[in-house]
């Protein structure tokens, strides 16, 4: 079997099993496995596939078909420029998240300053703000798990990032920074069955955020003054419909909010800097 059939037979086999975008998926695959570009593996796709090679792409086809996120299947994920190690302990960094990651960097100080990454999860966020800022960065989680994942991939992209295990901001007392940043779980847990099956394979402790999905919004803007520095600023990712419910938990408790939205259109980040009034 070639490379060229190999991929029309899986795609064909993700289609079936309602994979979206089953071509992109084959592909990605199989250039993971064969370790080269997606386009590079198709400039010589008439090349047969050695017997080991097809073996394991099938395996990696049934995960697919199974709905298995293709991040977990081939055990990595992008993330602001960084190959990130991910697996079923850990959320899937996605692409929006990478404006919430931007809007930090905004918002350090020159020359860095500190940063709080709350529930880091496969430590996307905290290794992006370390690599790209002078920031000195911490990042908690209360999954063990998800920090034994955060820690390797600090050791695979070199960054320097200090990994506390604990409940929000109970590893900080007495602590302040300059920046706050999280992507806390904001599913509303009622709506656990209508995600896609995908999405039903990540933690559901990364995800379902309490009956209206603000139990974690209320918390961390509940305690957040207390550990930011004067004028710094708590960065959270949002659901396209909780800007108005976070917006109002910020300016009670920190101060003027703003909201931006993702590429899509969809509101995706809320922030507000401790102590600072609206303007008119």
């Amino acid at each position: 079997m070639t490379v060229r059939e190999a991929l029309r037979e899986t795609a064909e086999r993700l289609r079936r099993a309602g994979v979206p975008e089953p071509e992109v998926d084959a592909r990605l695959m199989l250039a993971h496995l064969l370790g080269e570009s997606p386009l590079a593996m198709a400039l010589n796709g008439e090349r047969p596939l050695a017997e080991g090679t097809r073996a394991a792409y099938a395996r990696m086809t049934a995960r697919r078909e199974a709905r298995e996120p293709l991040q977990y299947v081939t055990g990595e994920a992008g993330f602001m420029g960084l190959e990130l190690r991910v697996t079923p302990d850990v959320l899937c960094p996605r692409p929006d998240t990478e404006l919430l990651c931007e809007e930090a960097l905004r918002a350090l100080p020159q020359g860095g300053g500190r940063a709080l990454d709350i529930g880091t999860g496969s430590g996307a966020i905290a290794l992006a703000l370390a690599k790209r800022s002078g920031a000195r960065v911490t990042a908690v989680d209360v999954s063990e798990a998800a920090l034994a994942v955060a820690r390797e991939n600090a050791r695979r992209v070199g960054a320097g990032v200090r990994f506390l295990q604990g409940d929000l901001f109970s590893p900080v007392a007495g602590e302040r920074f300059d920046v706050i940043v999280s992507n806390p779980p904001y599913i509303a847990d009622g709506e656990w069955n209508a995600l896609m099956p995908e999405v039903r394979r990540e933690p559901k402790l990364a995800l379902l955020g309490g009956e209206d999905g603000l139990d974690f919004y209320r918390r961390i803007c509940a305690e957040a003054a207390r550990h930011l520095s004067p004028g710094g600023a708590l960065l959270l990712e949002i659901g396209y419909d909780q800007k108005d419910a976070v917006e109002a938990l910020l300016a009670r408790h920190i101060g003027a909010p703003f909201a931006r939205r993702d590429y899509g259109g969809n509101w995706r980040v809320a922030g507000a800097r401790l102590g600072e009034e609206a303007h008119a």
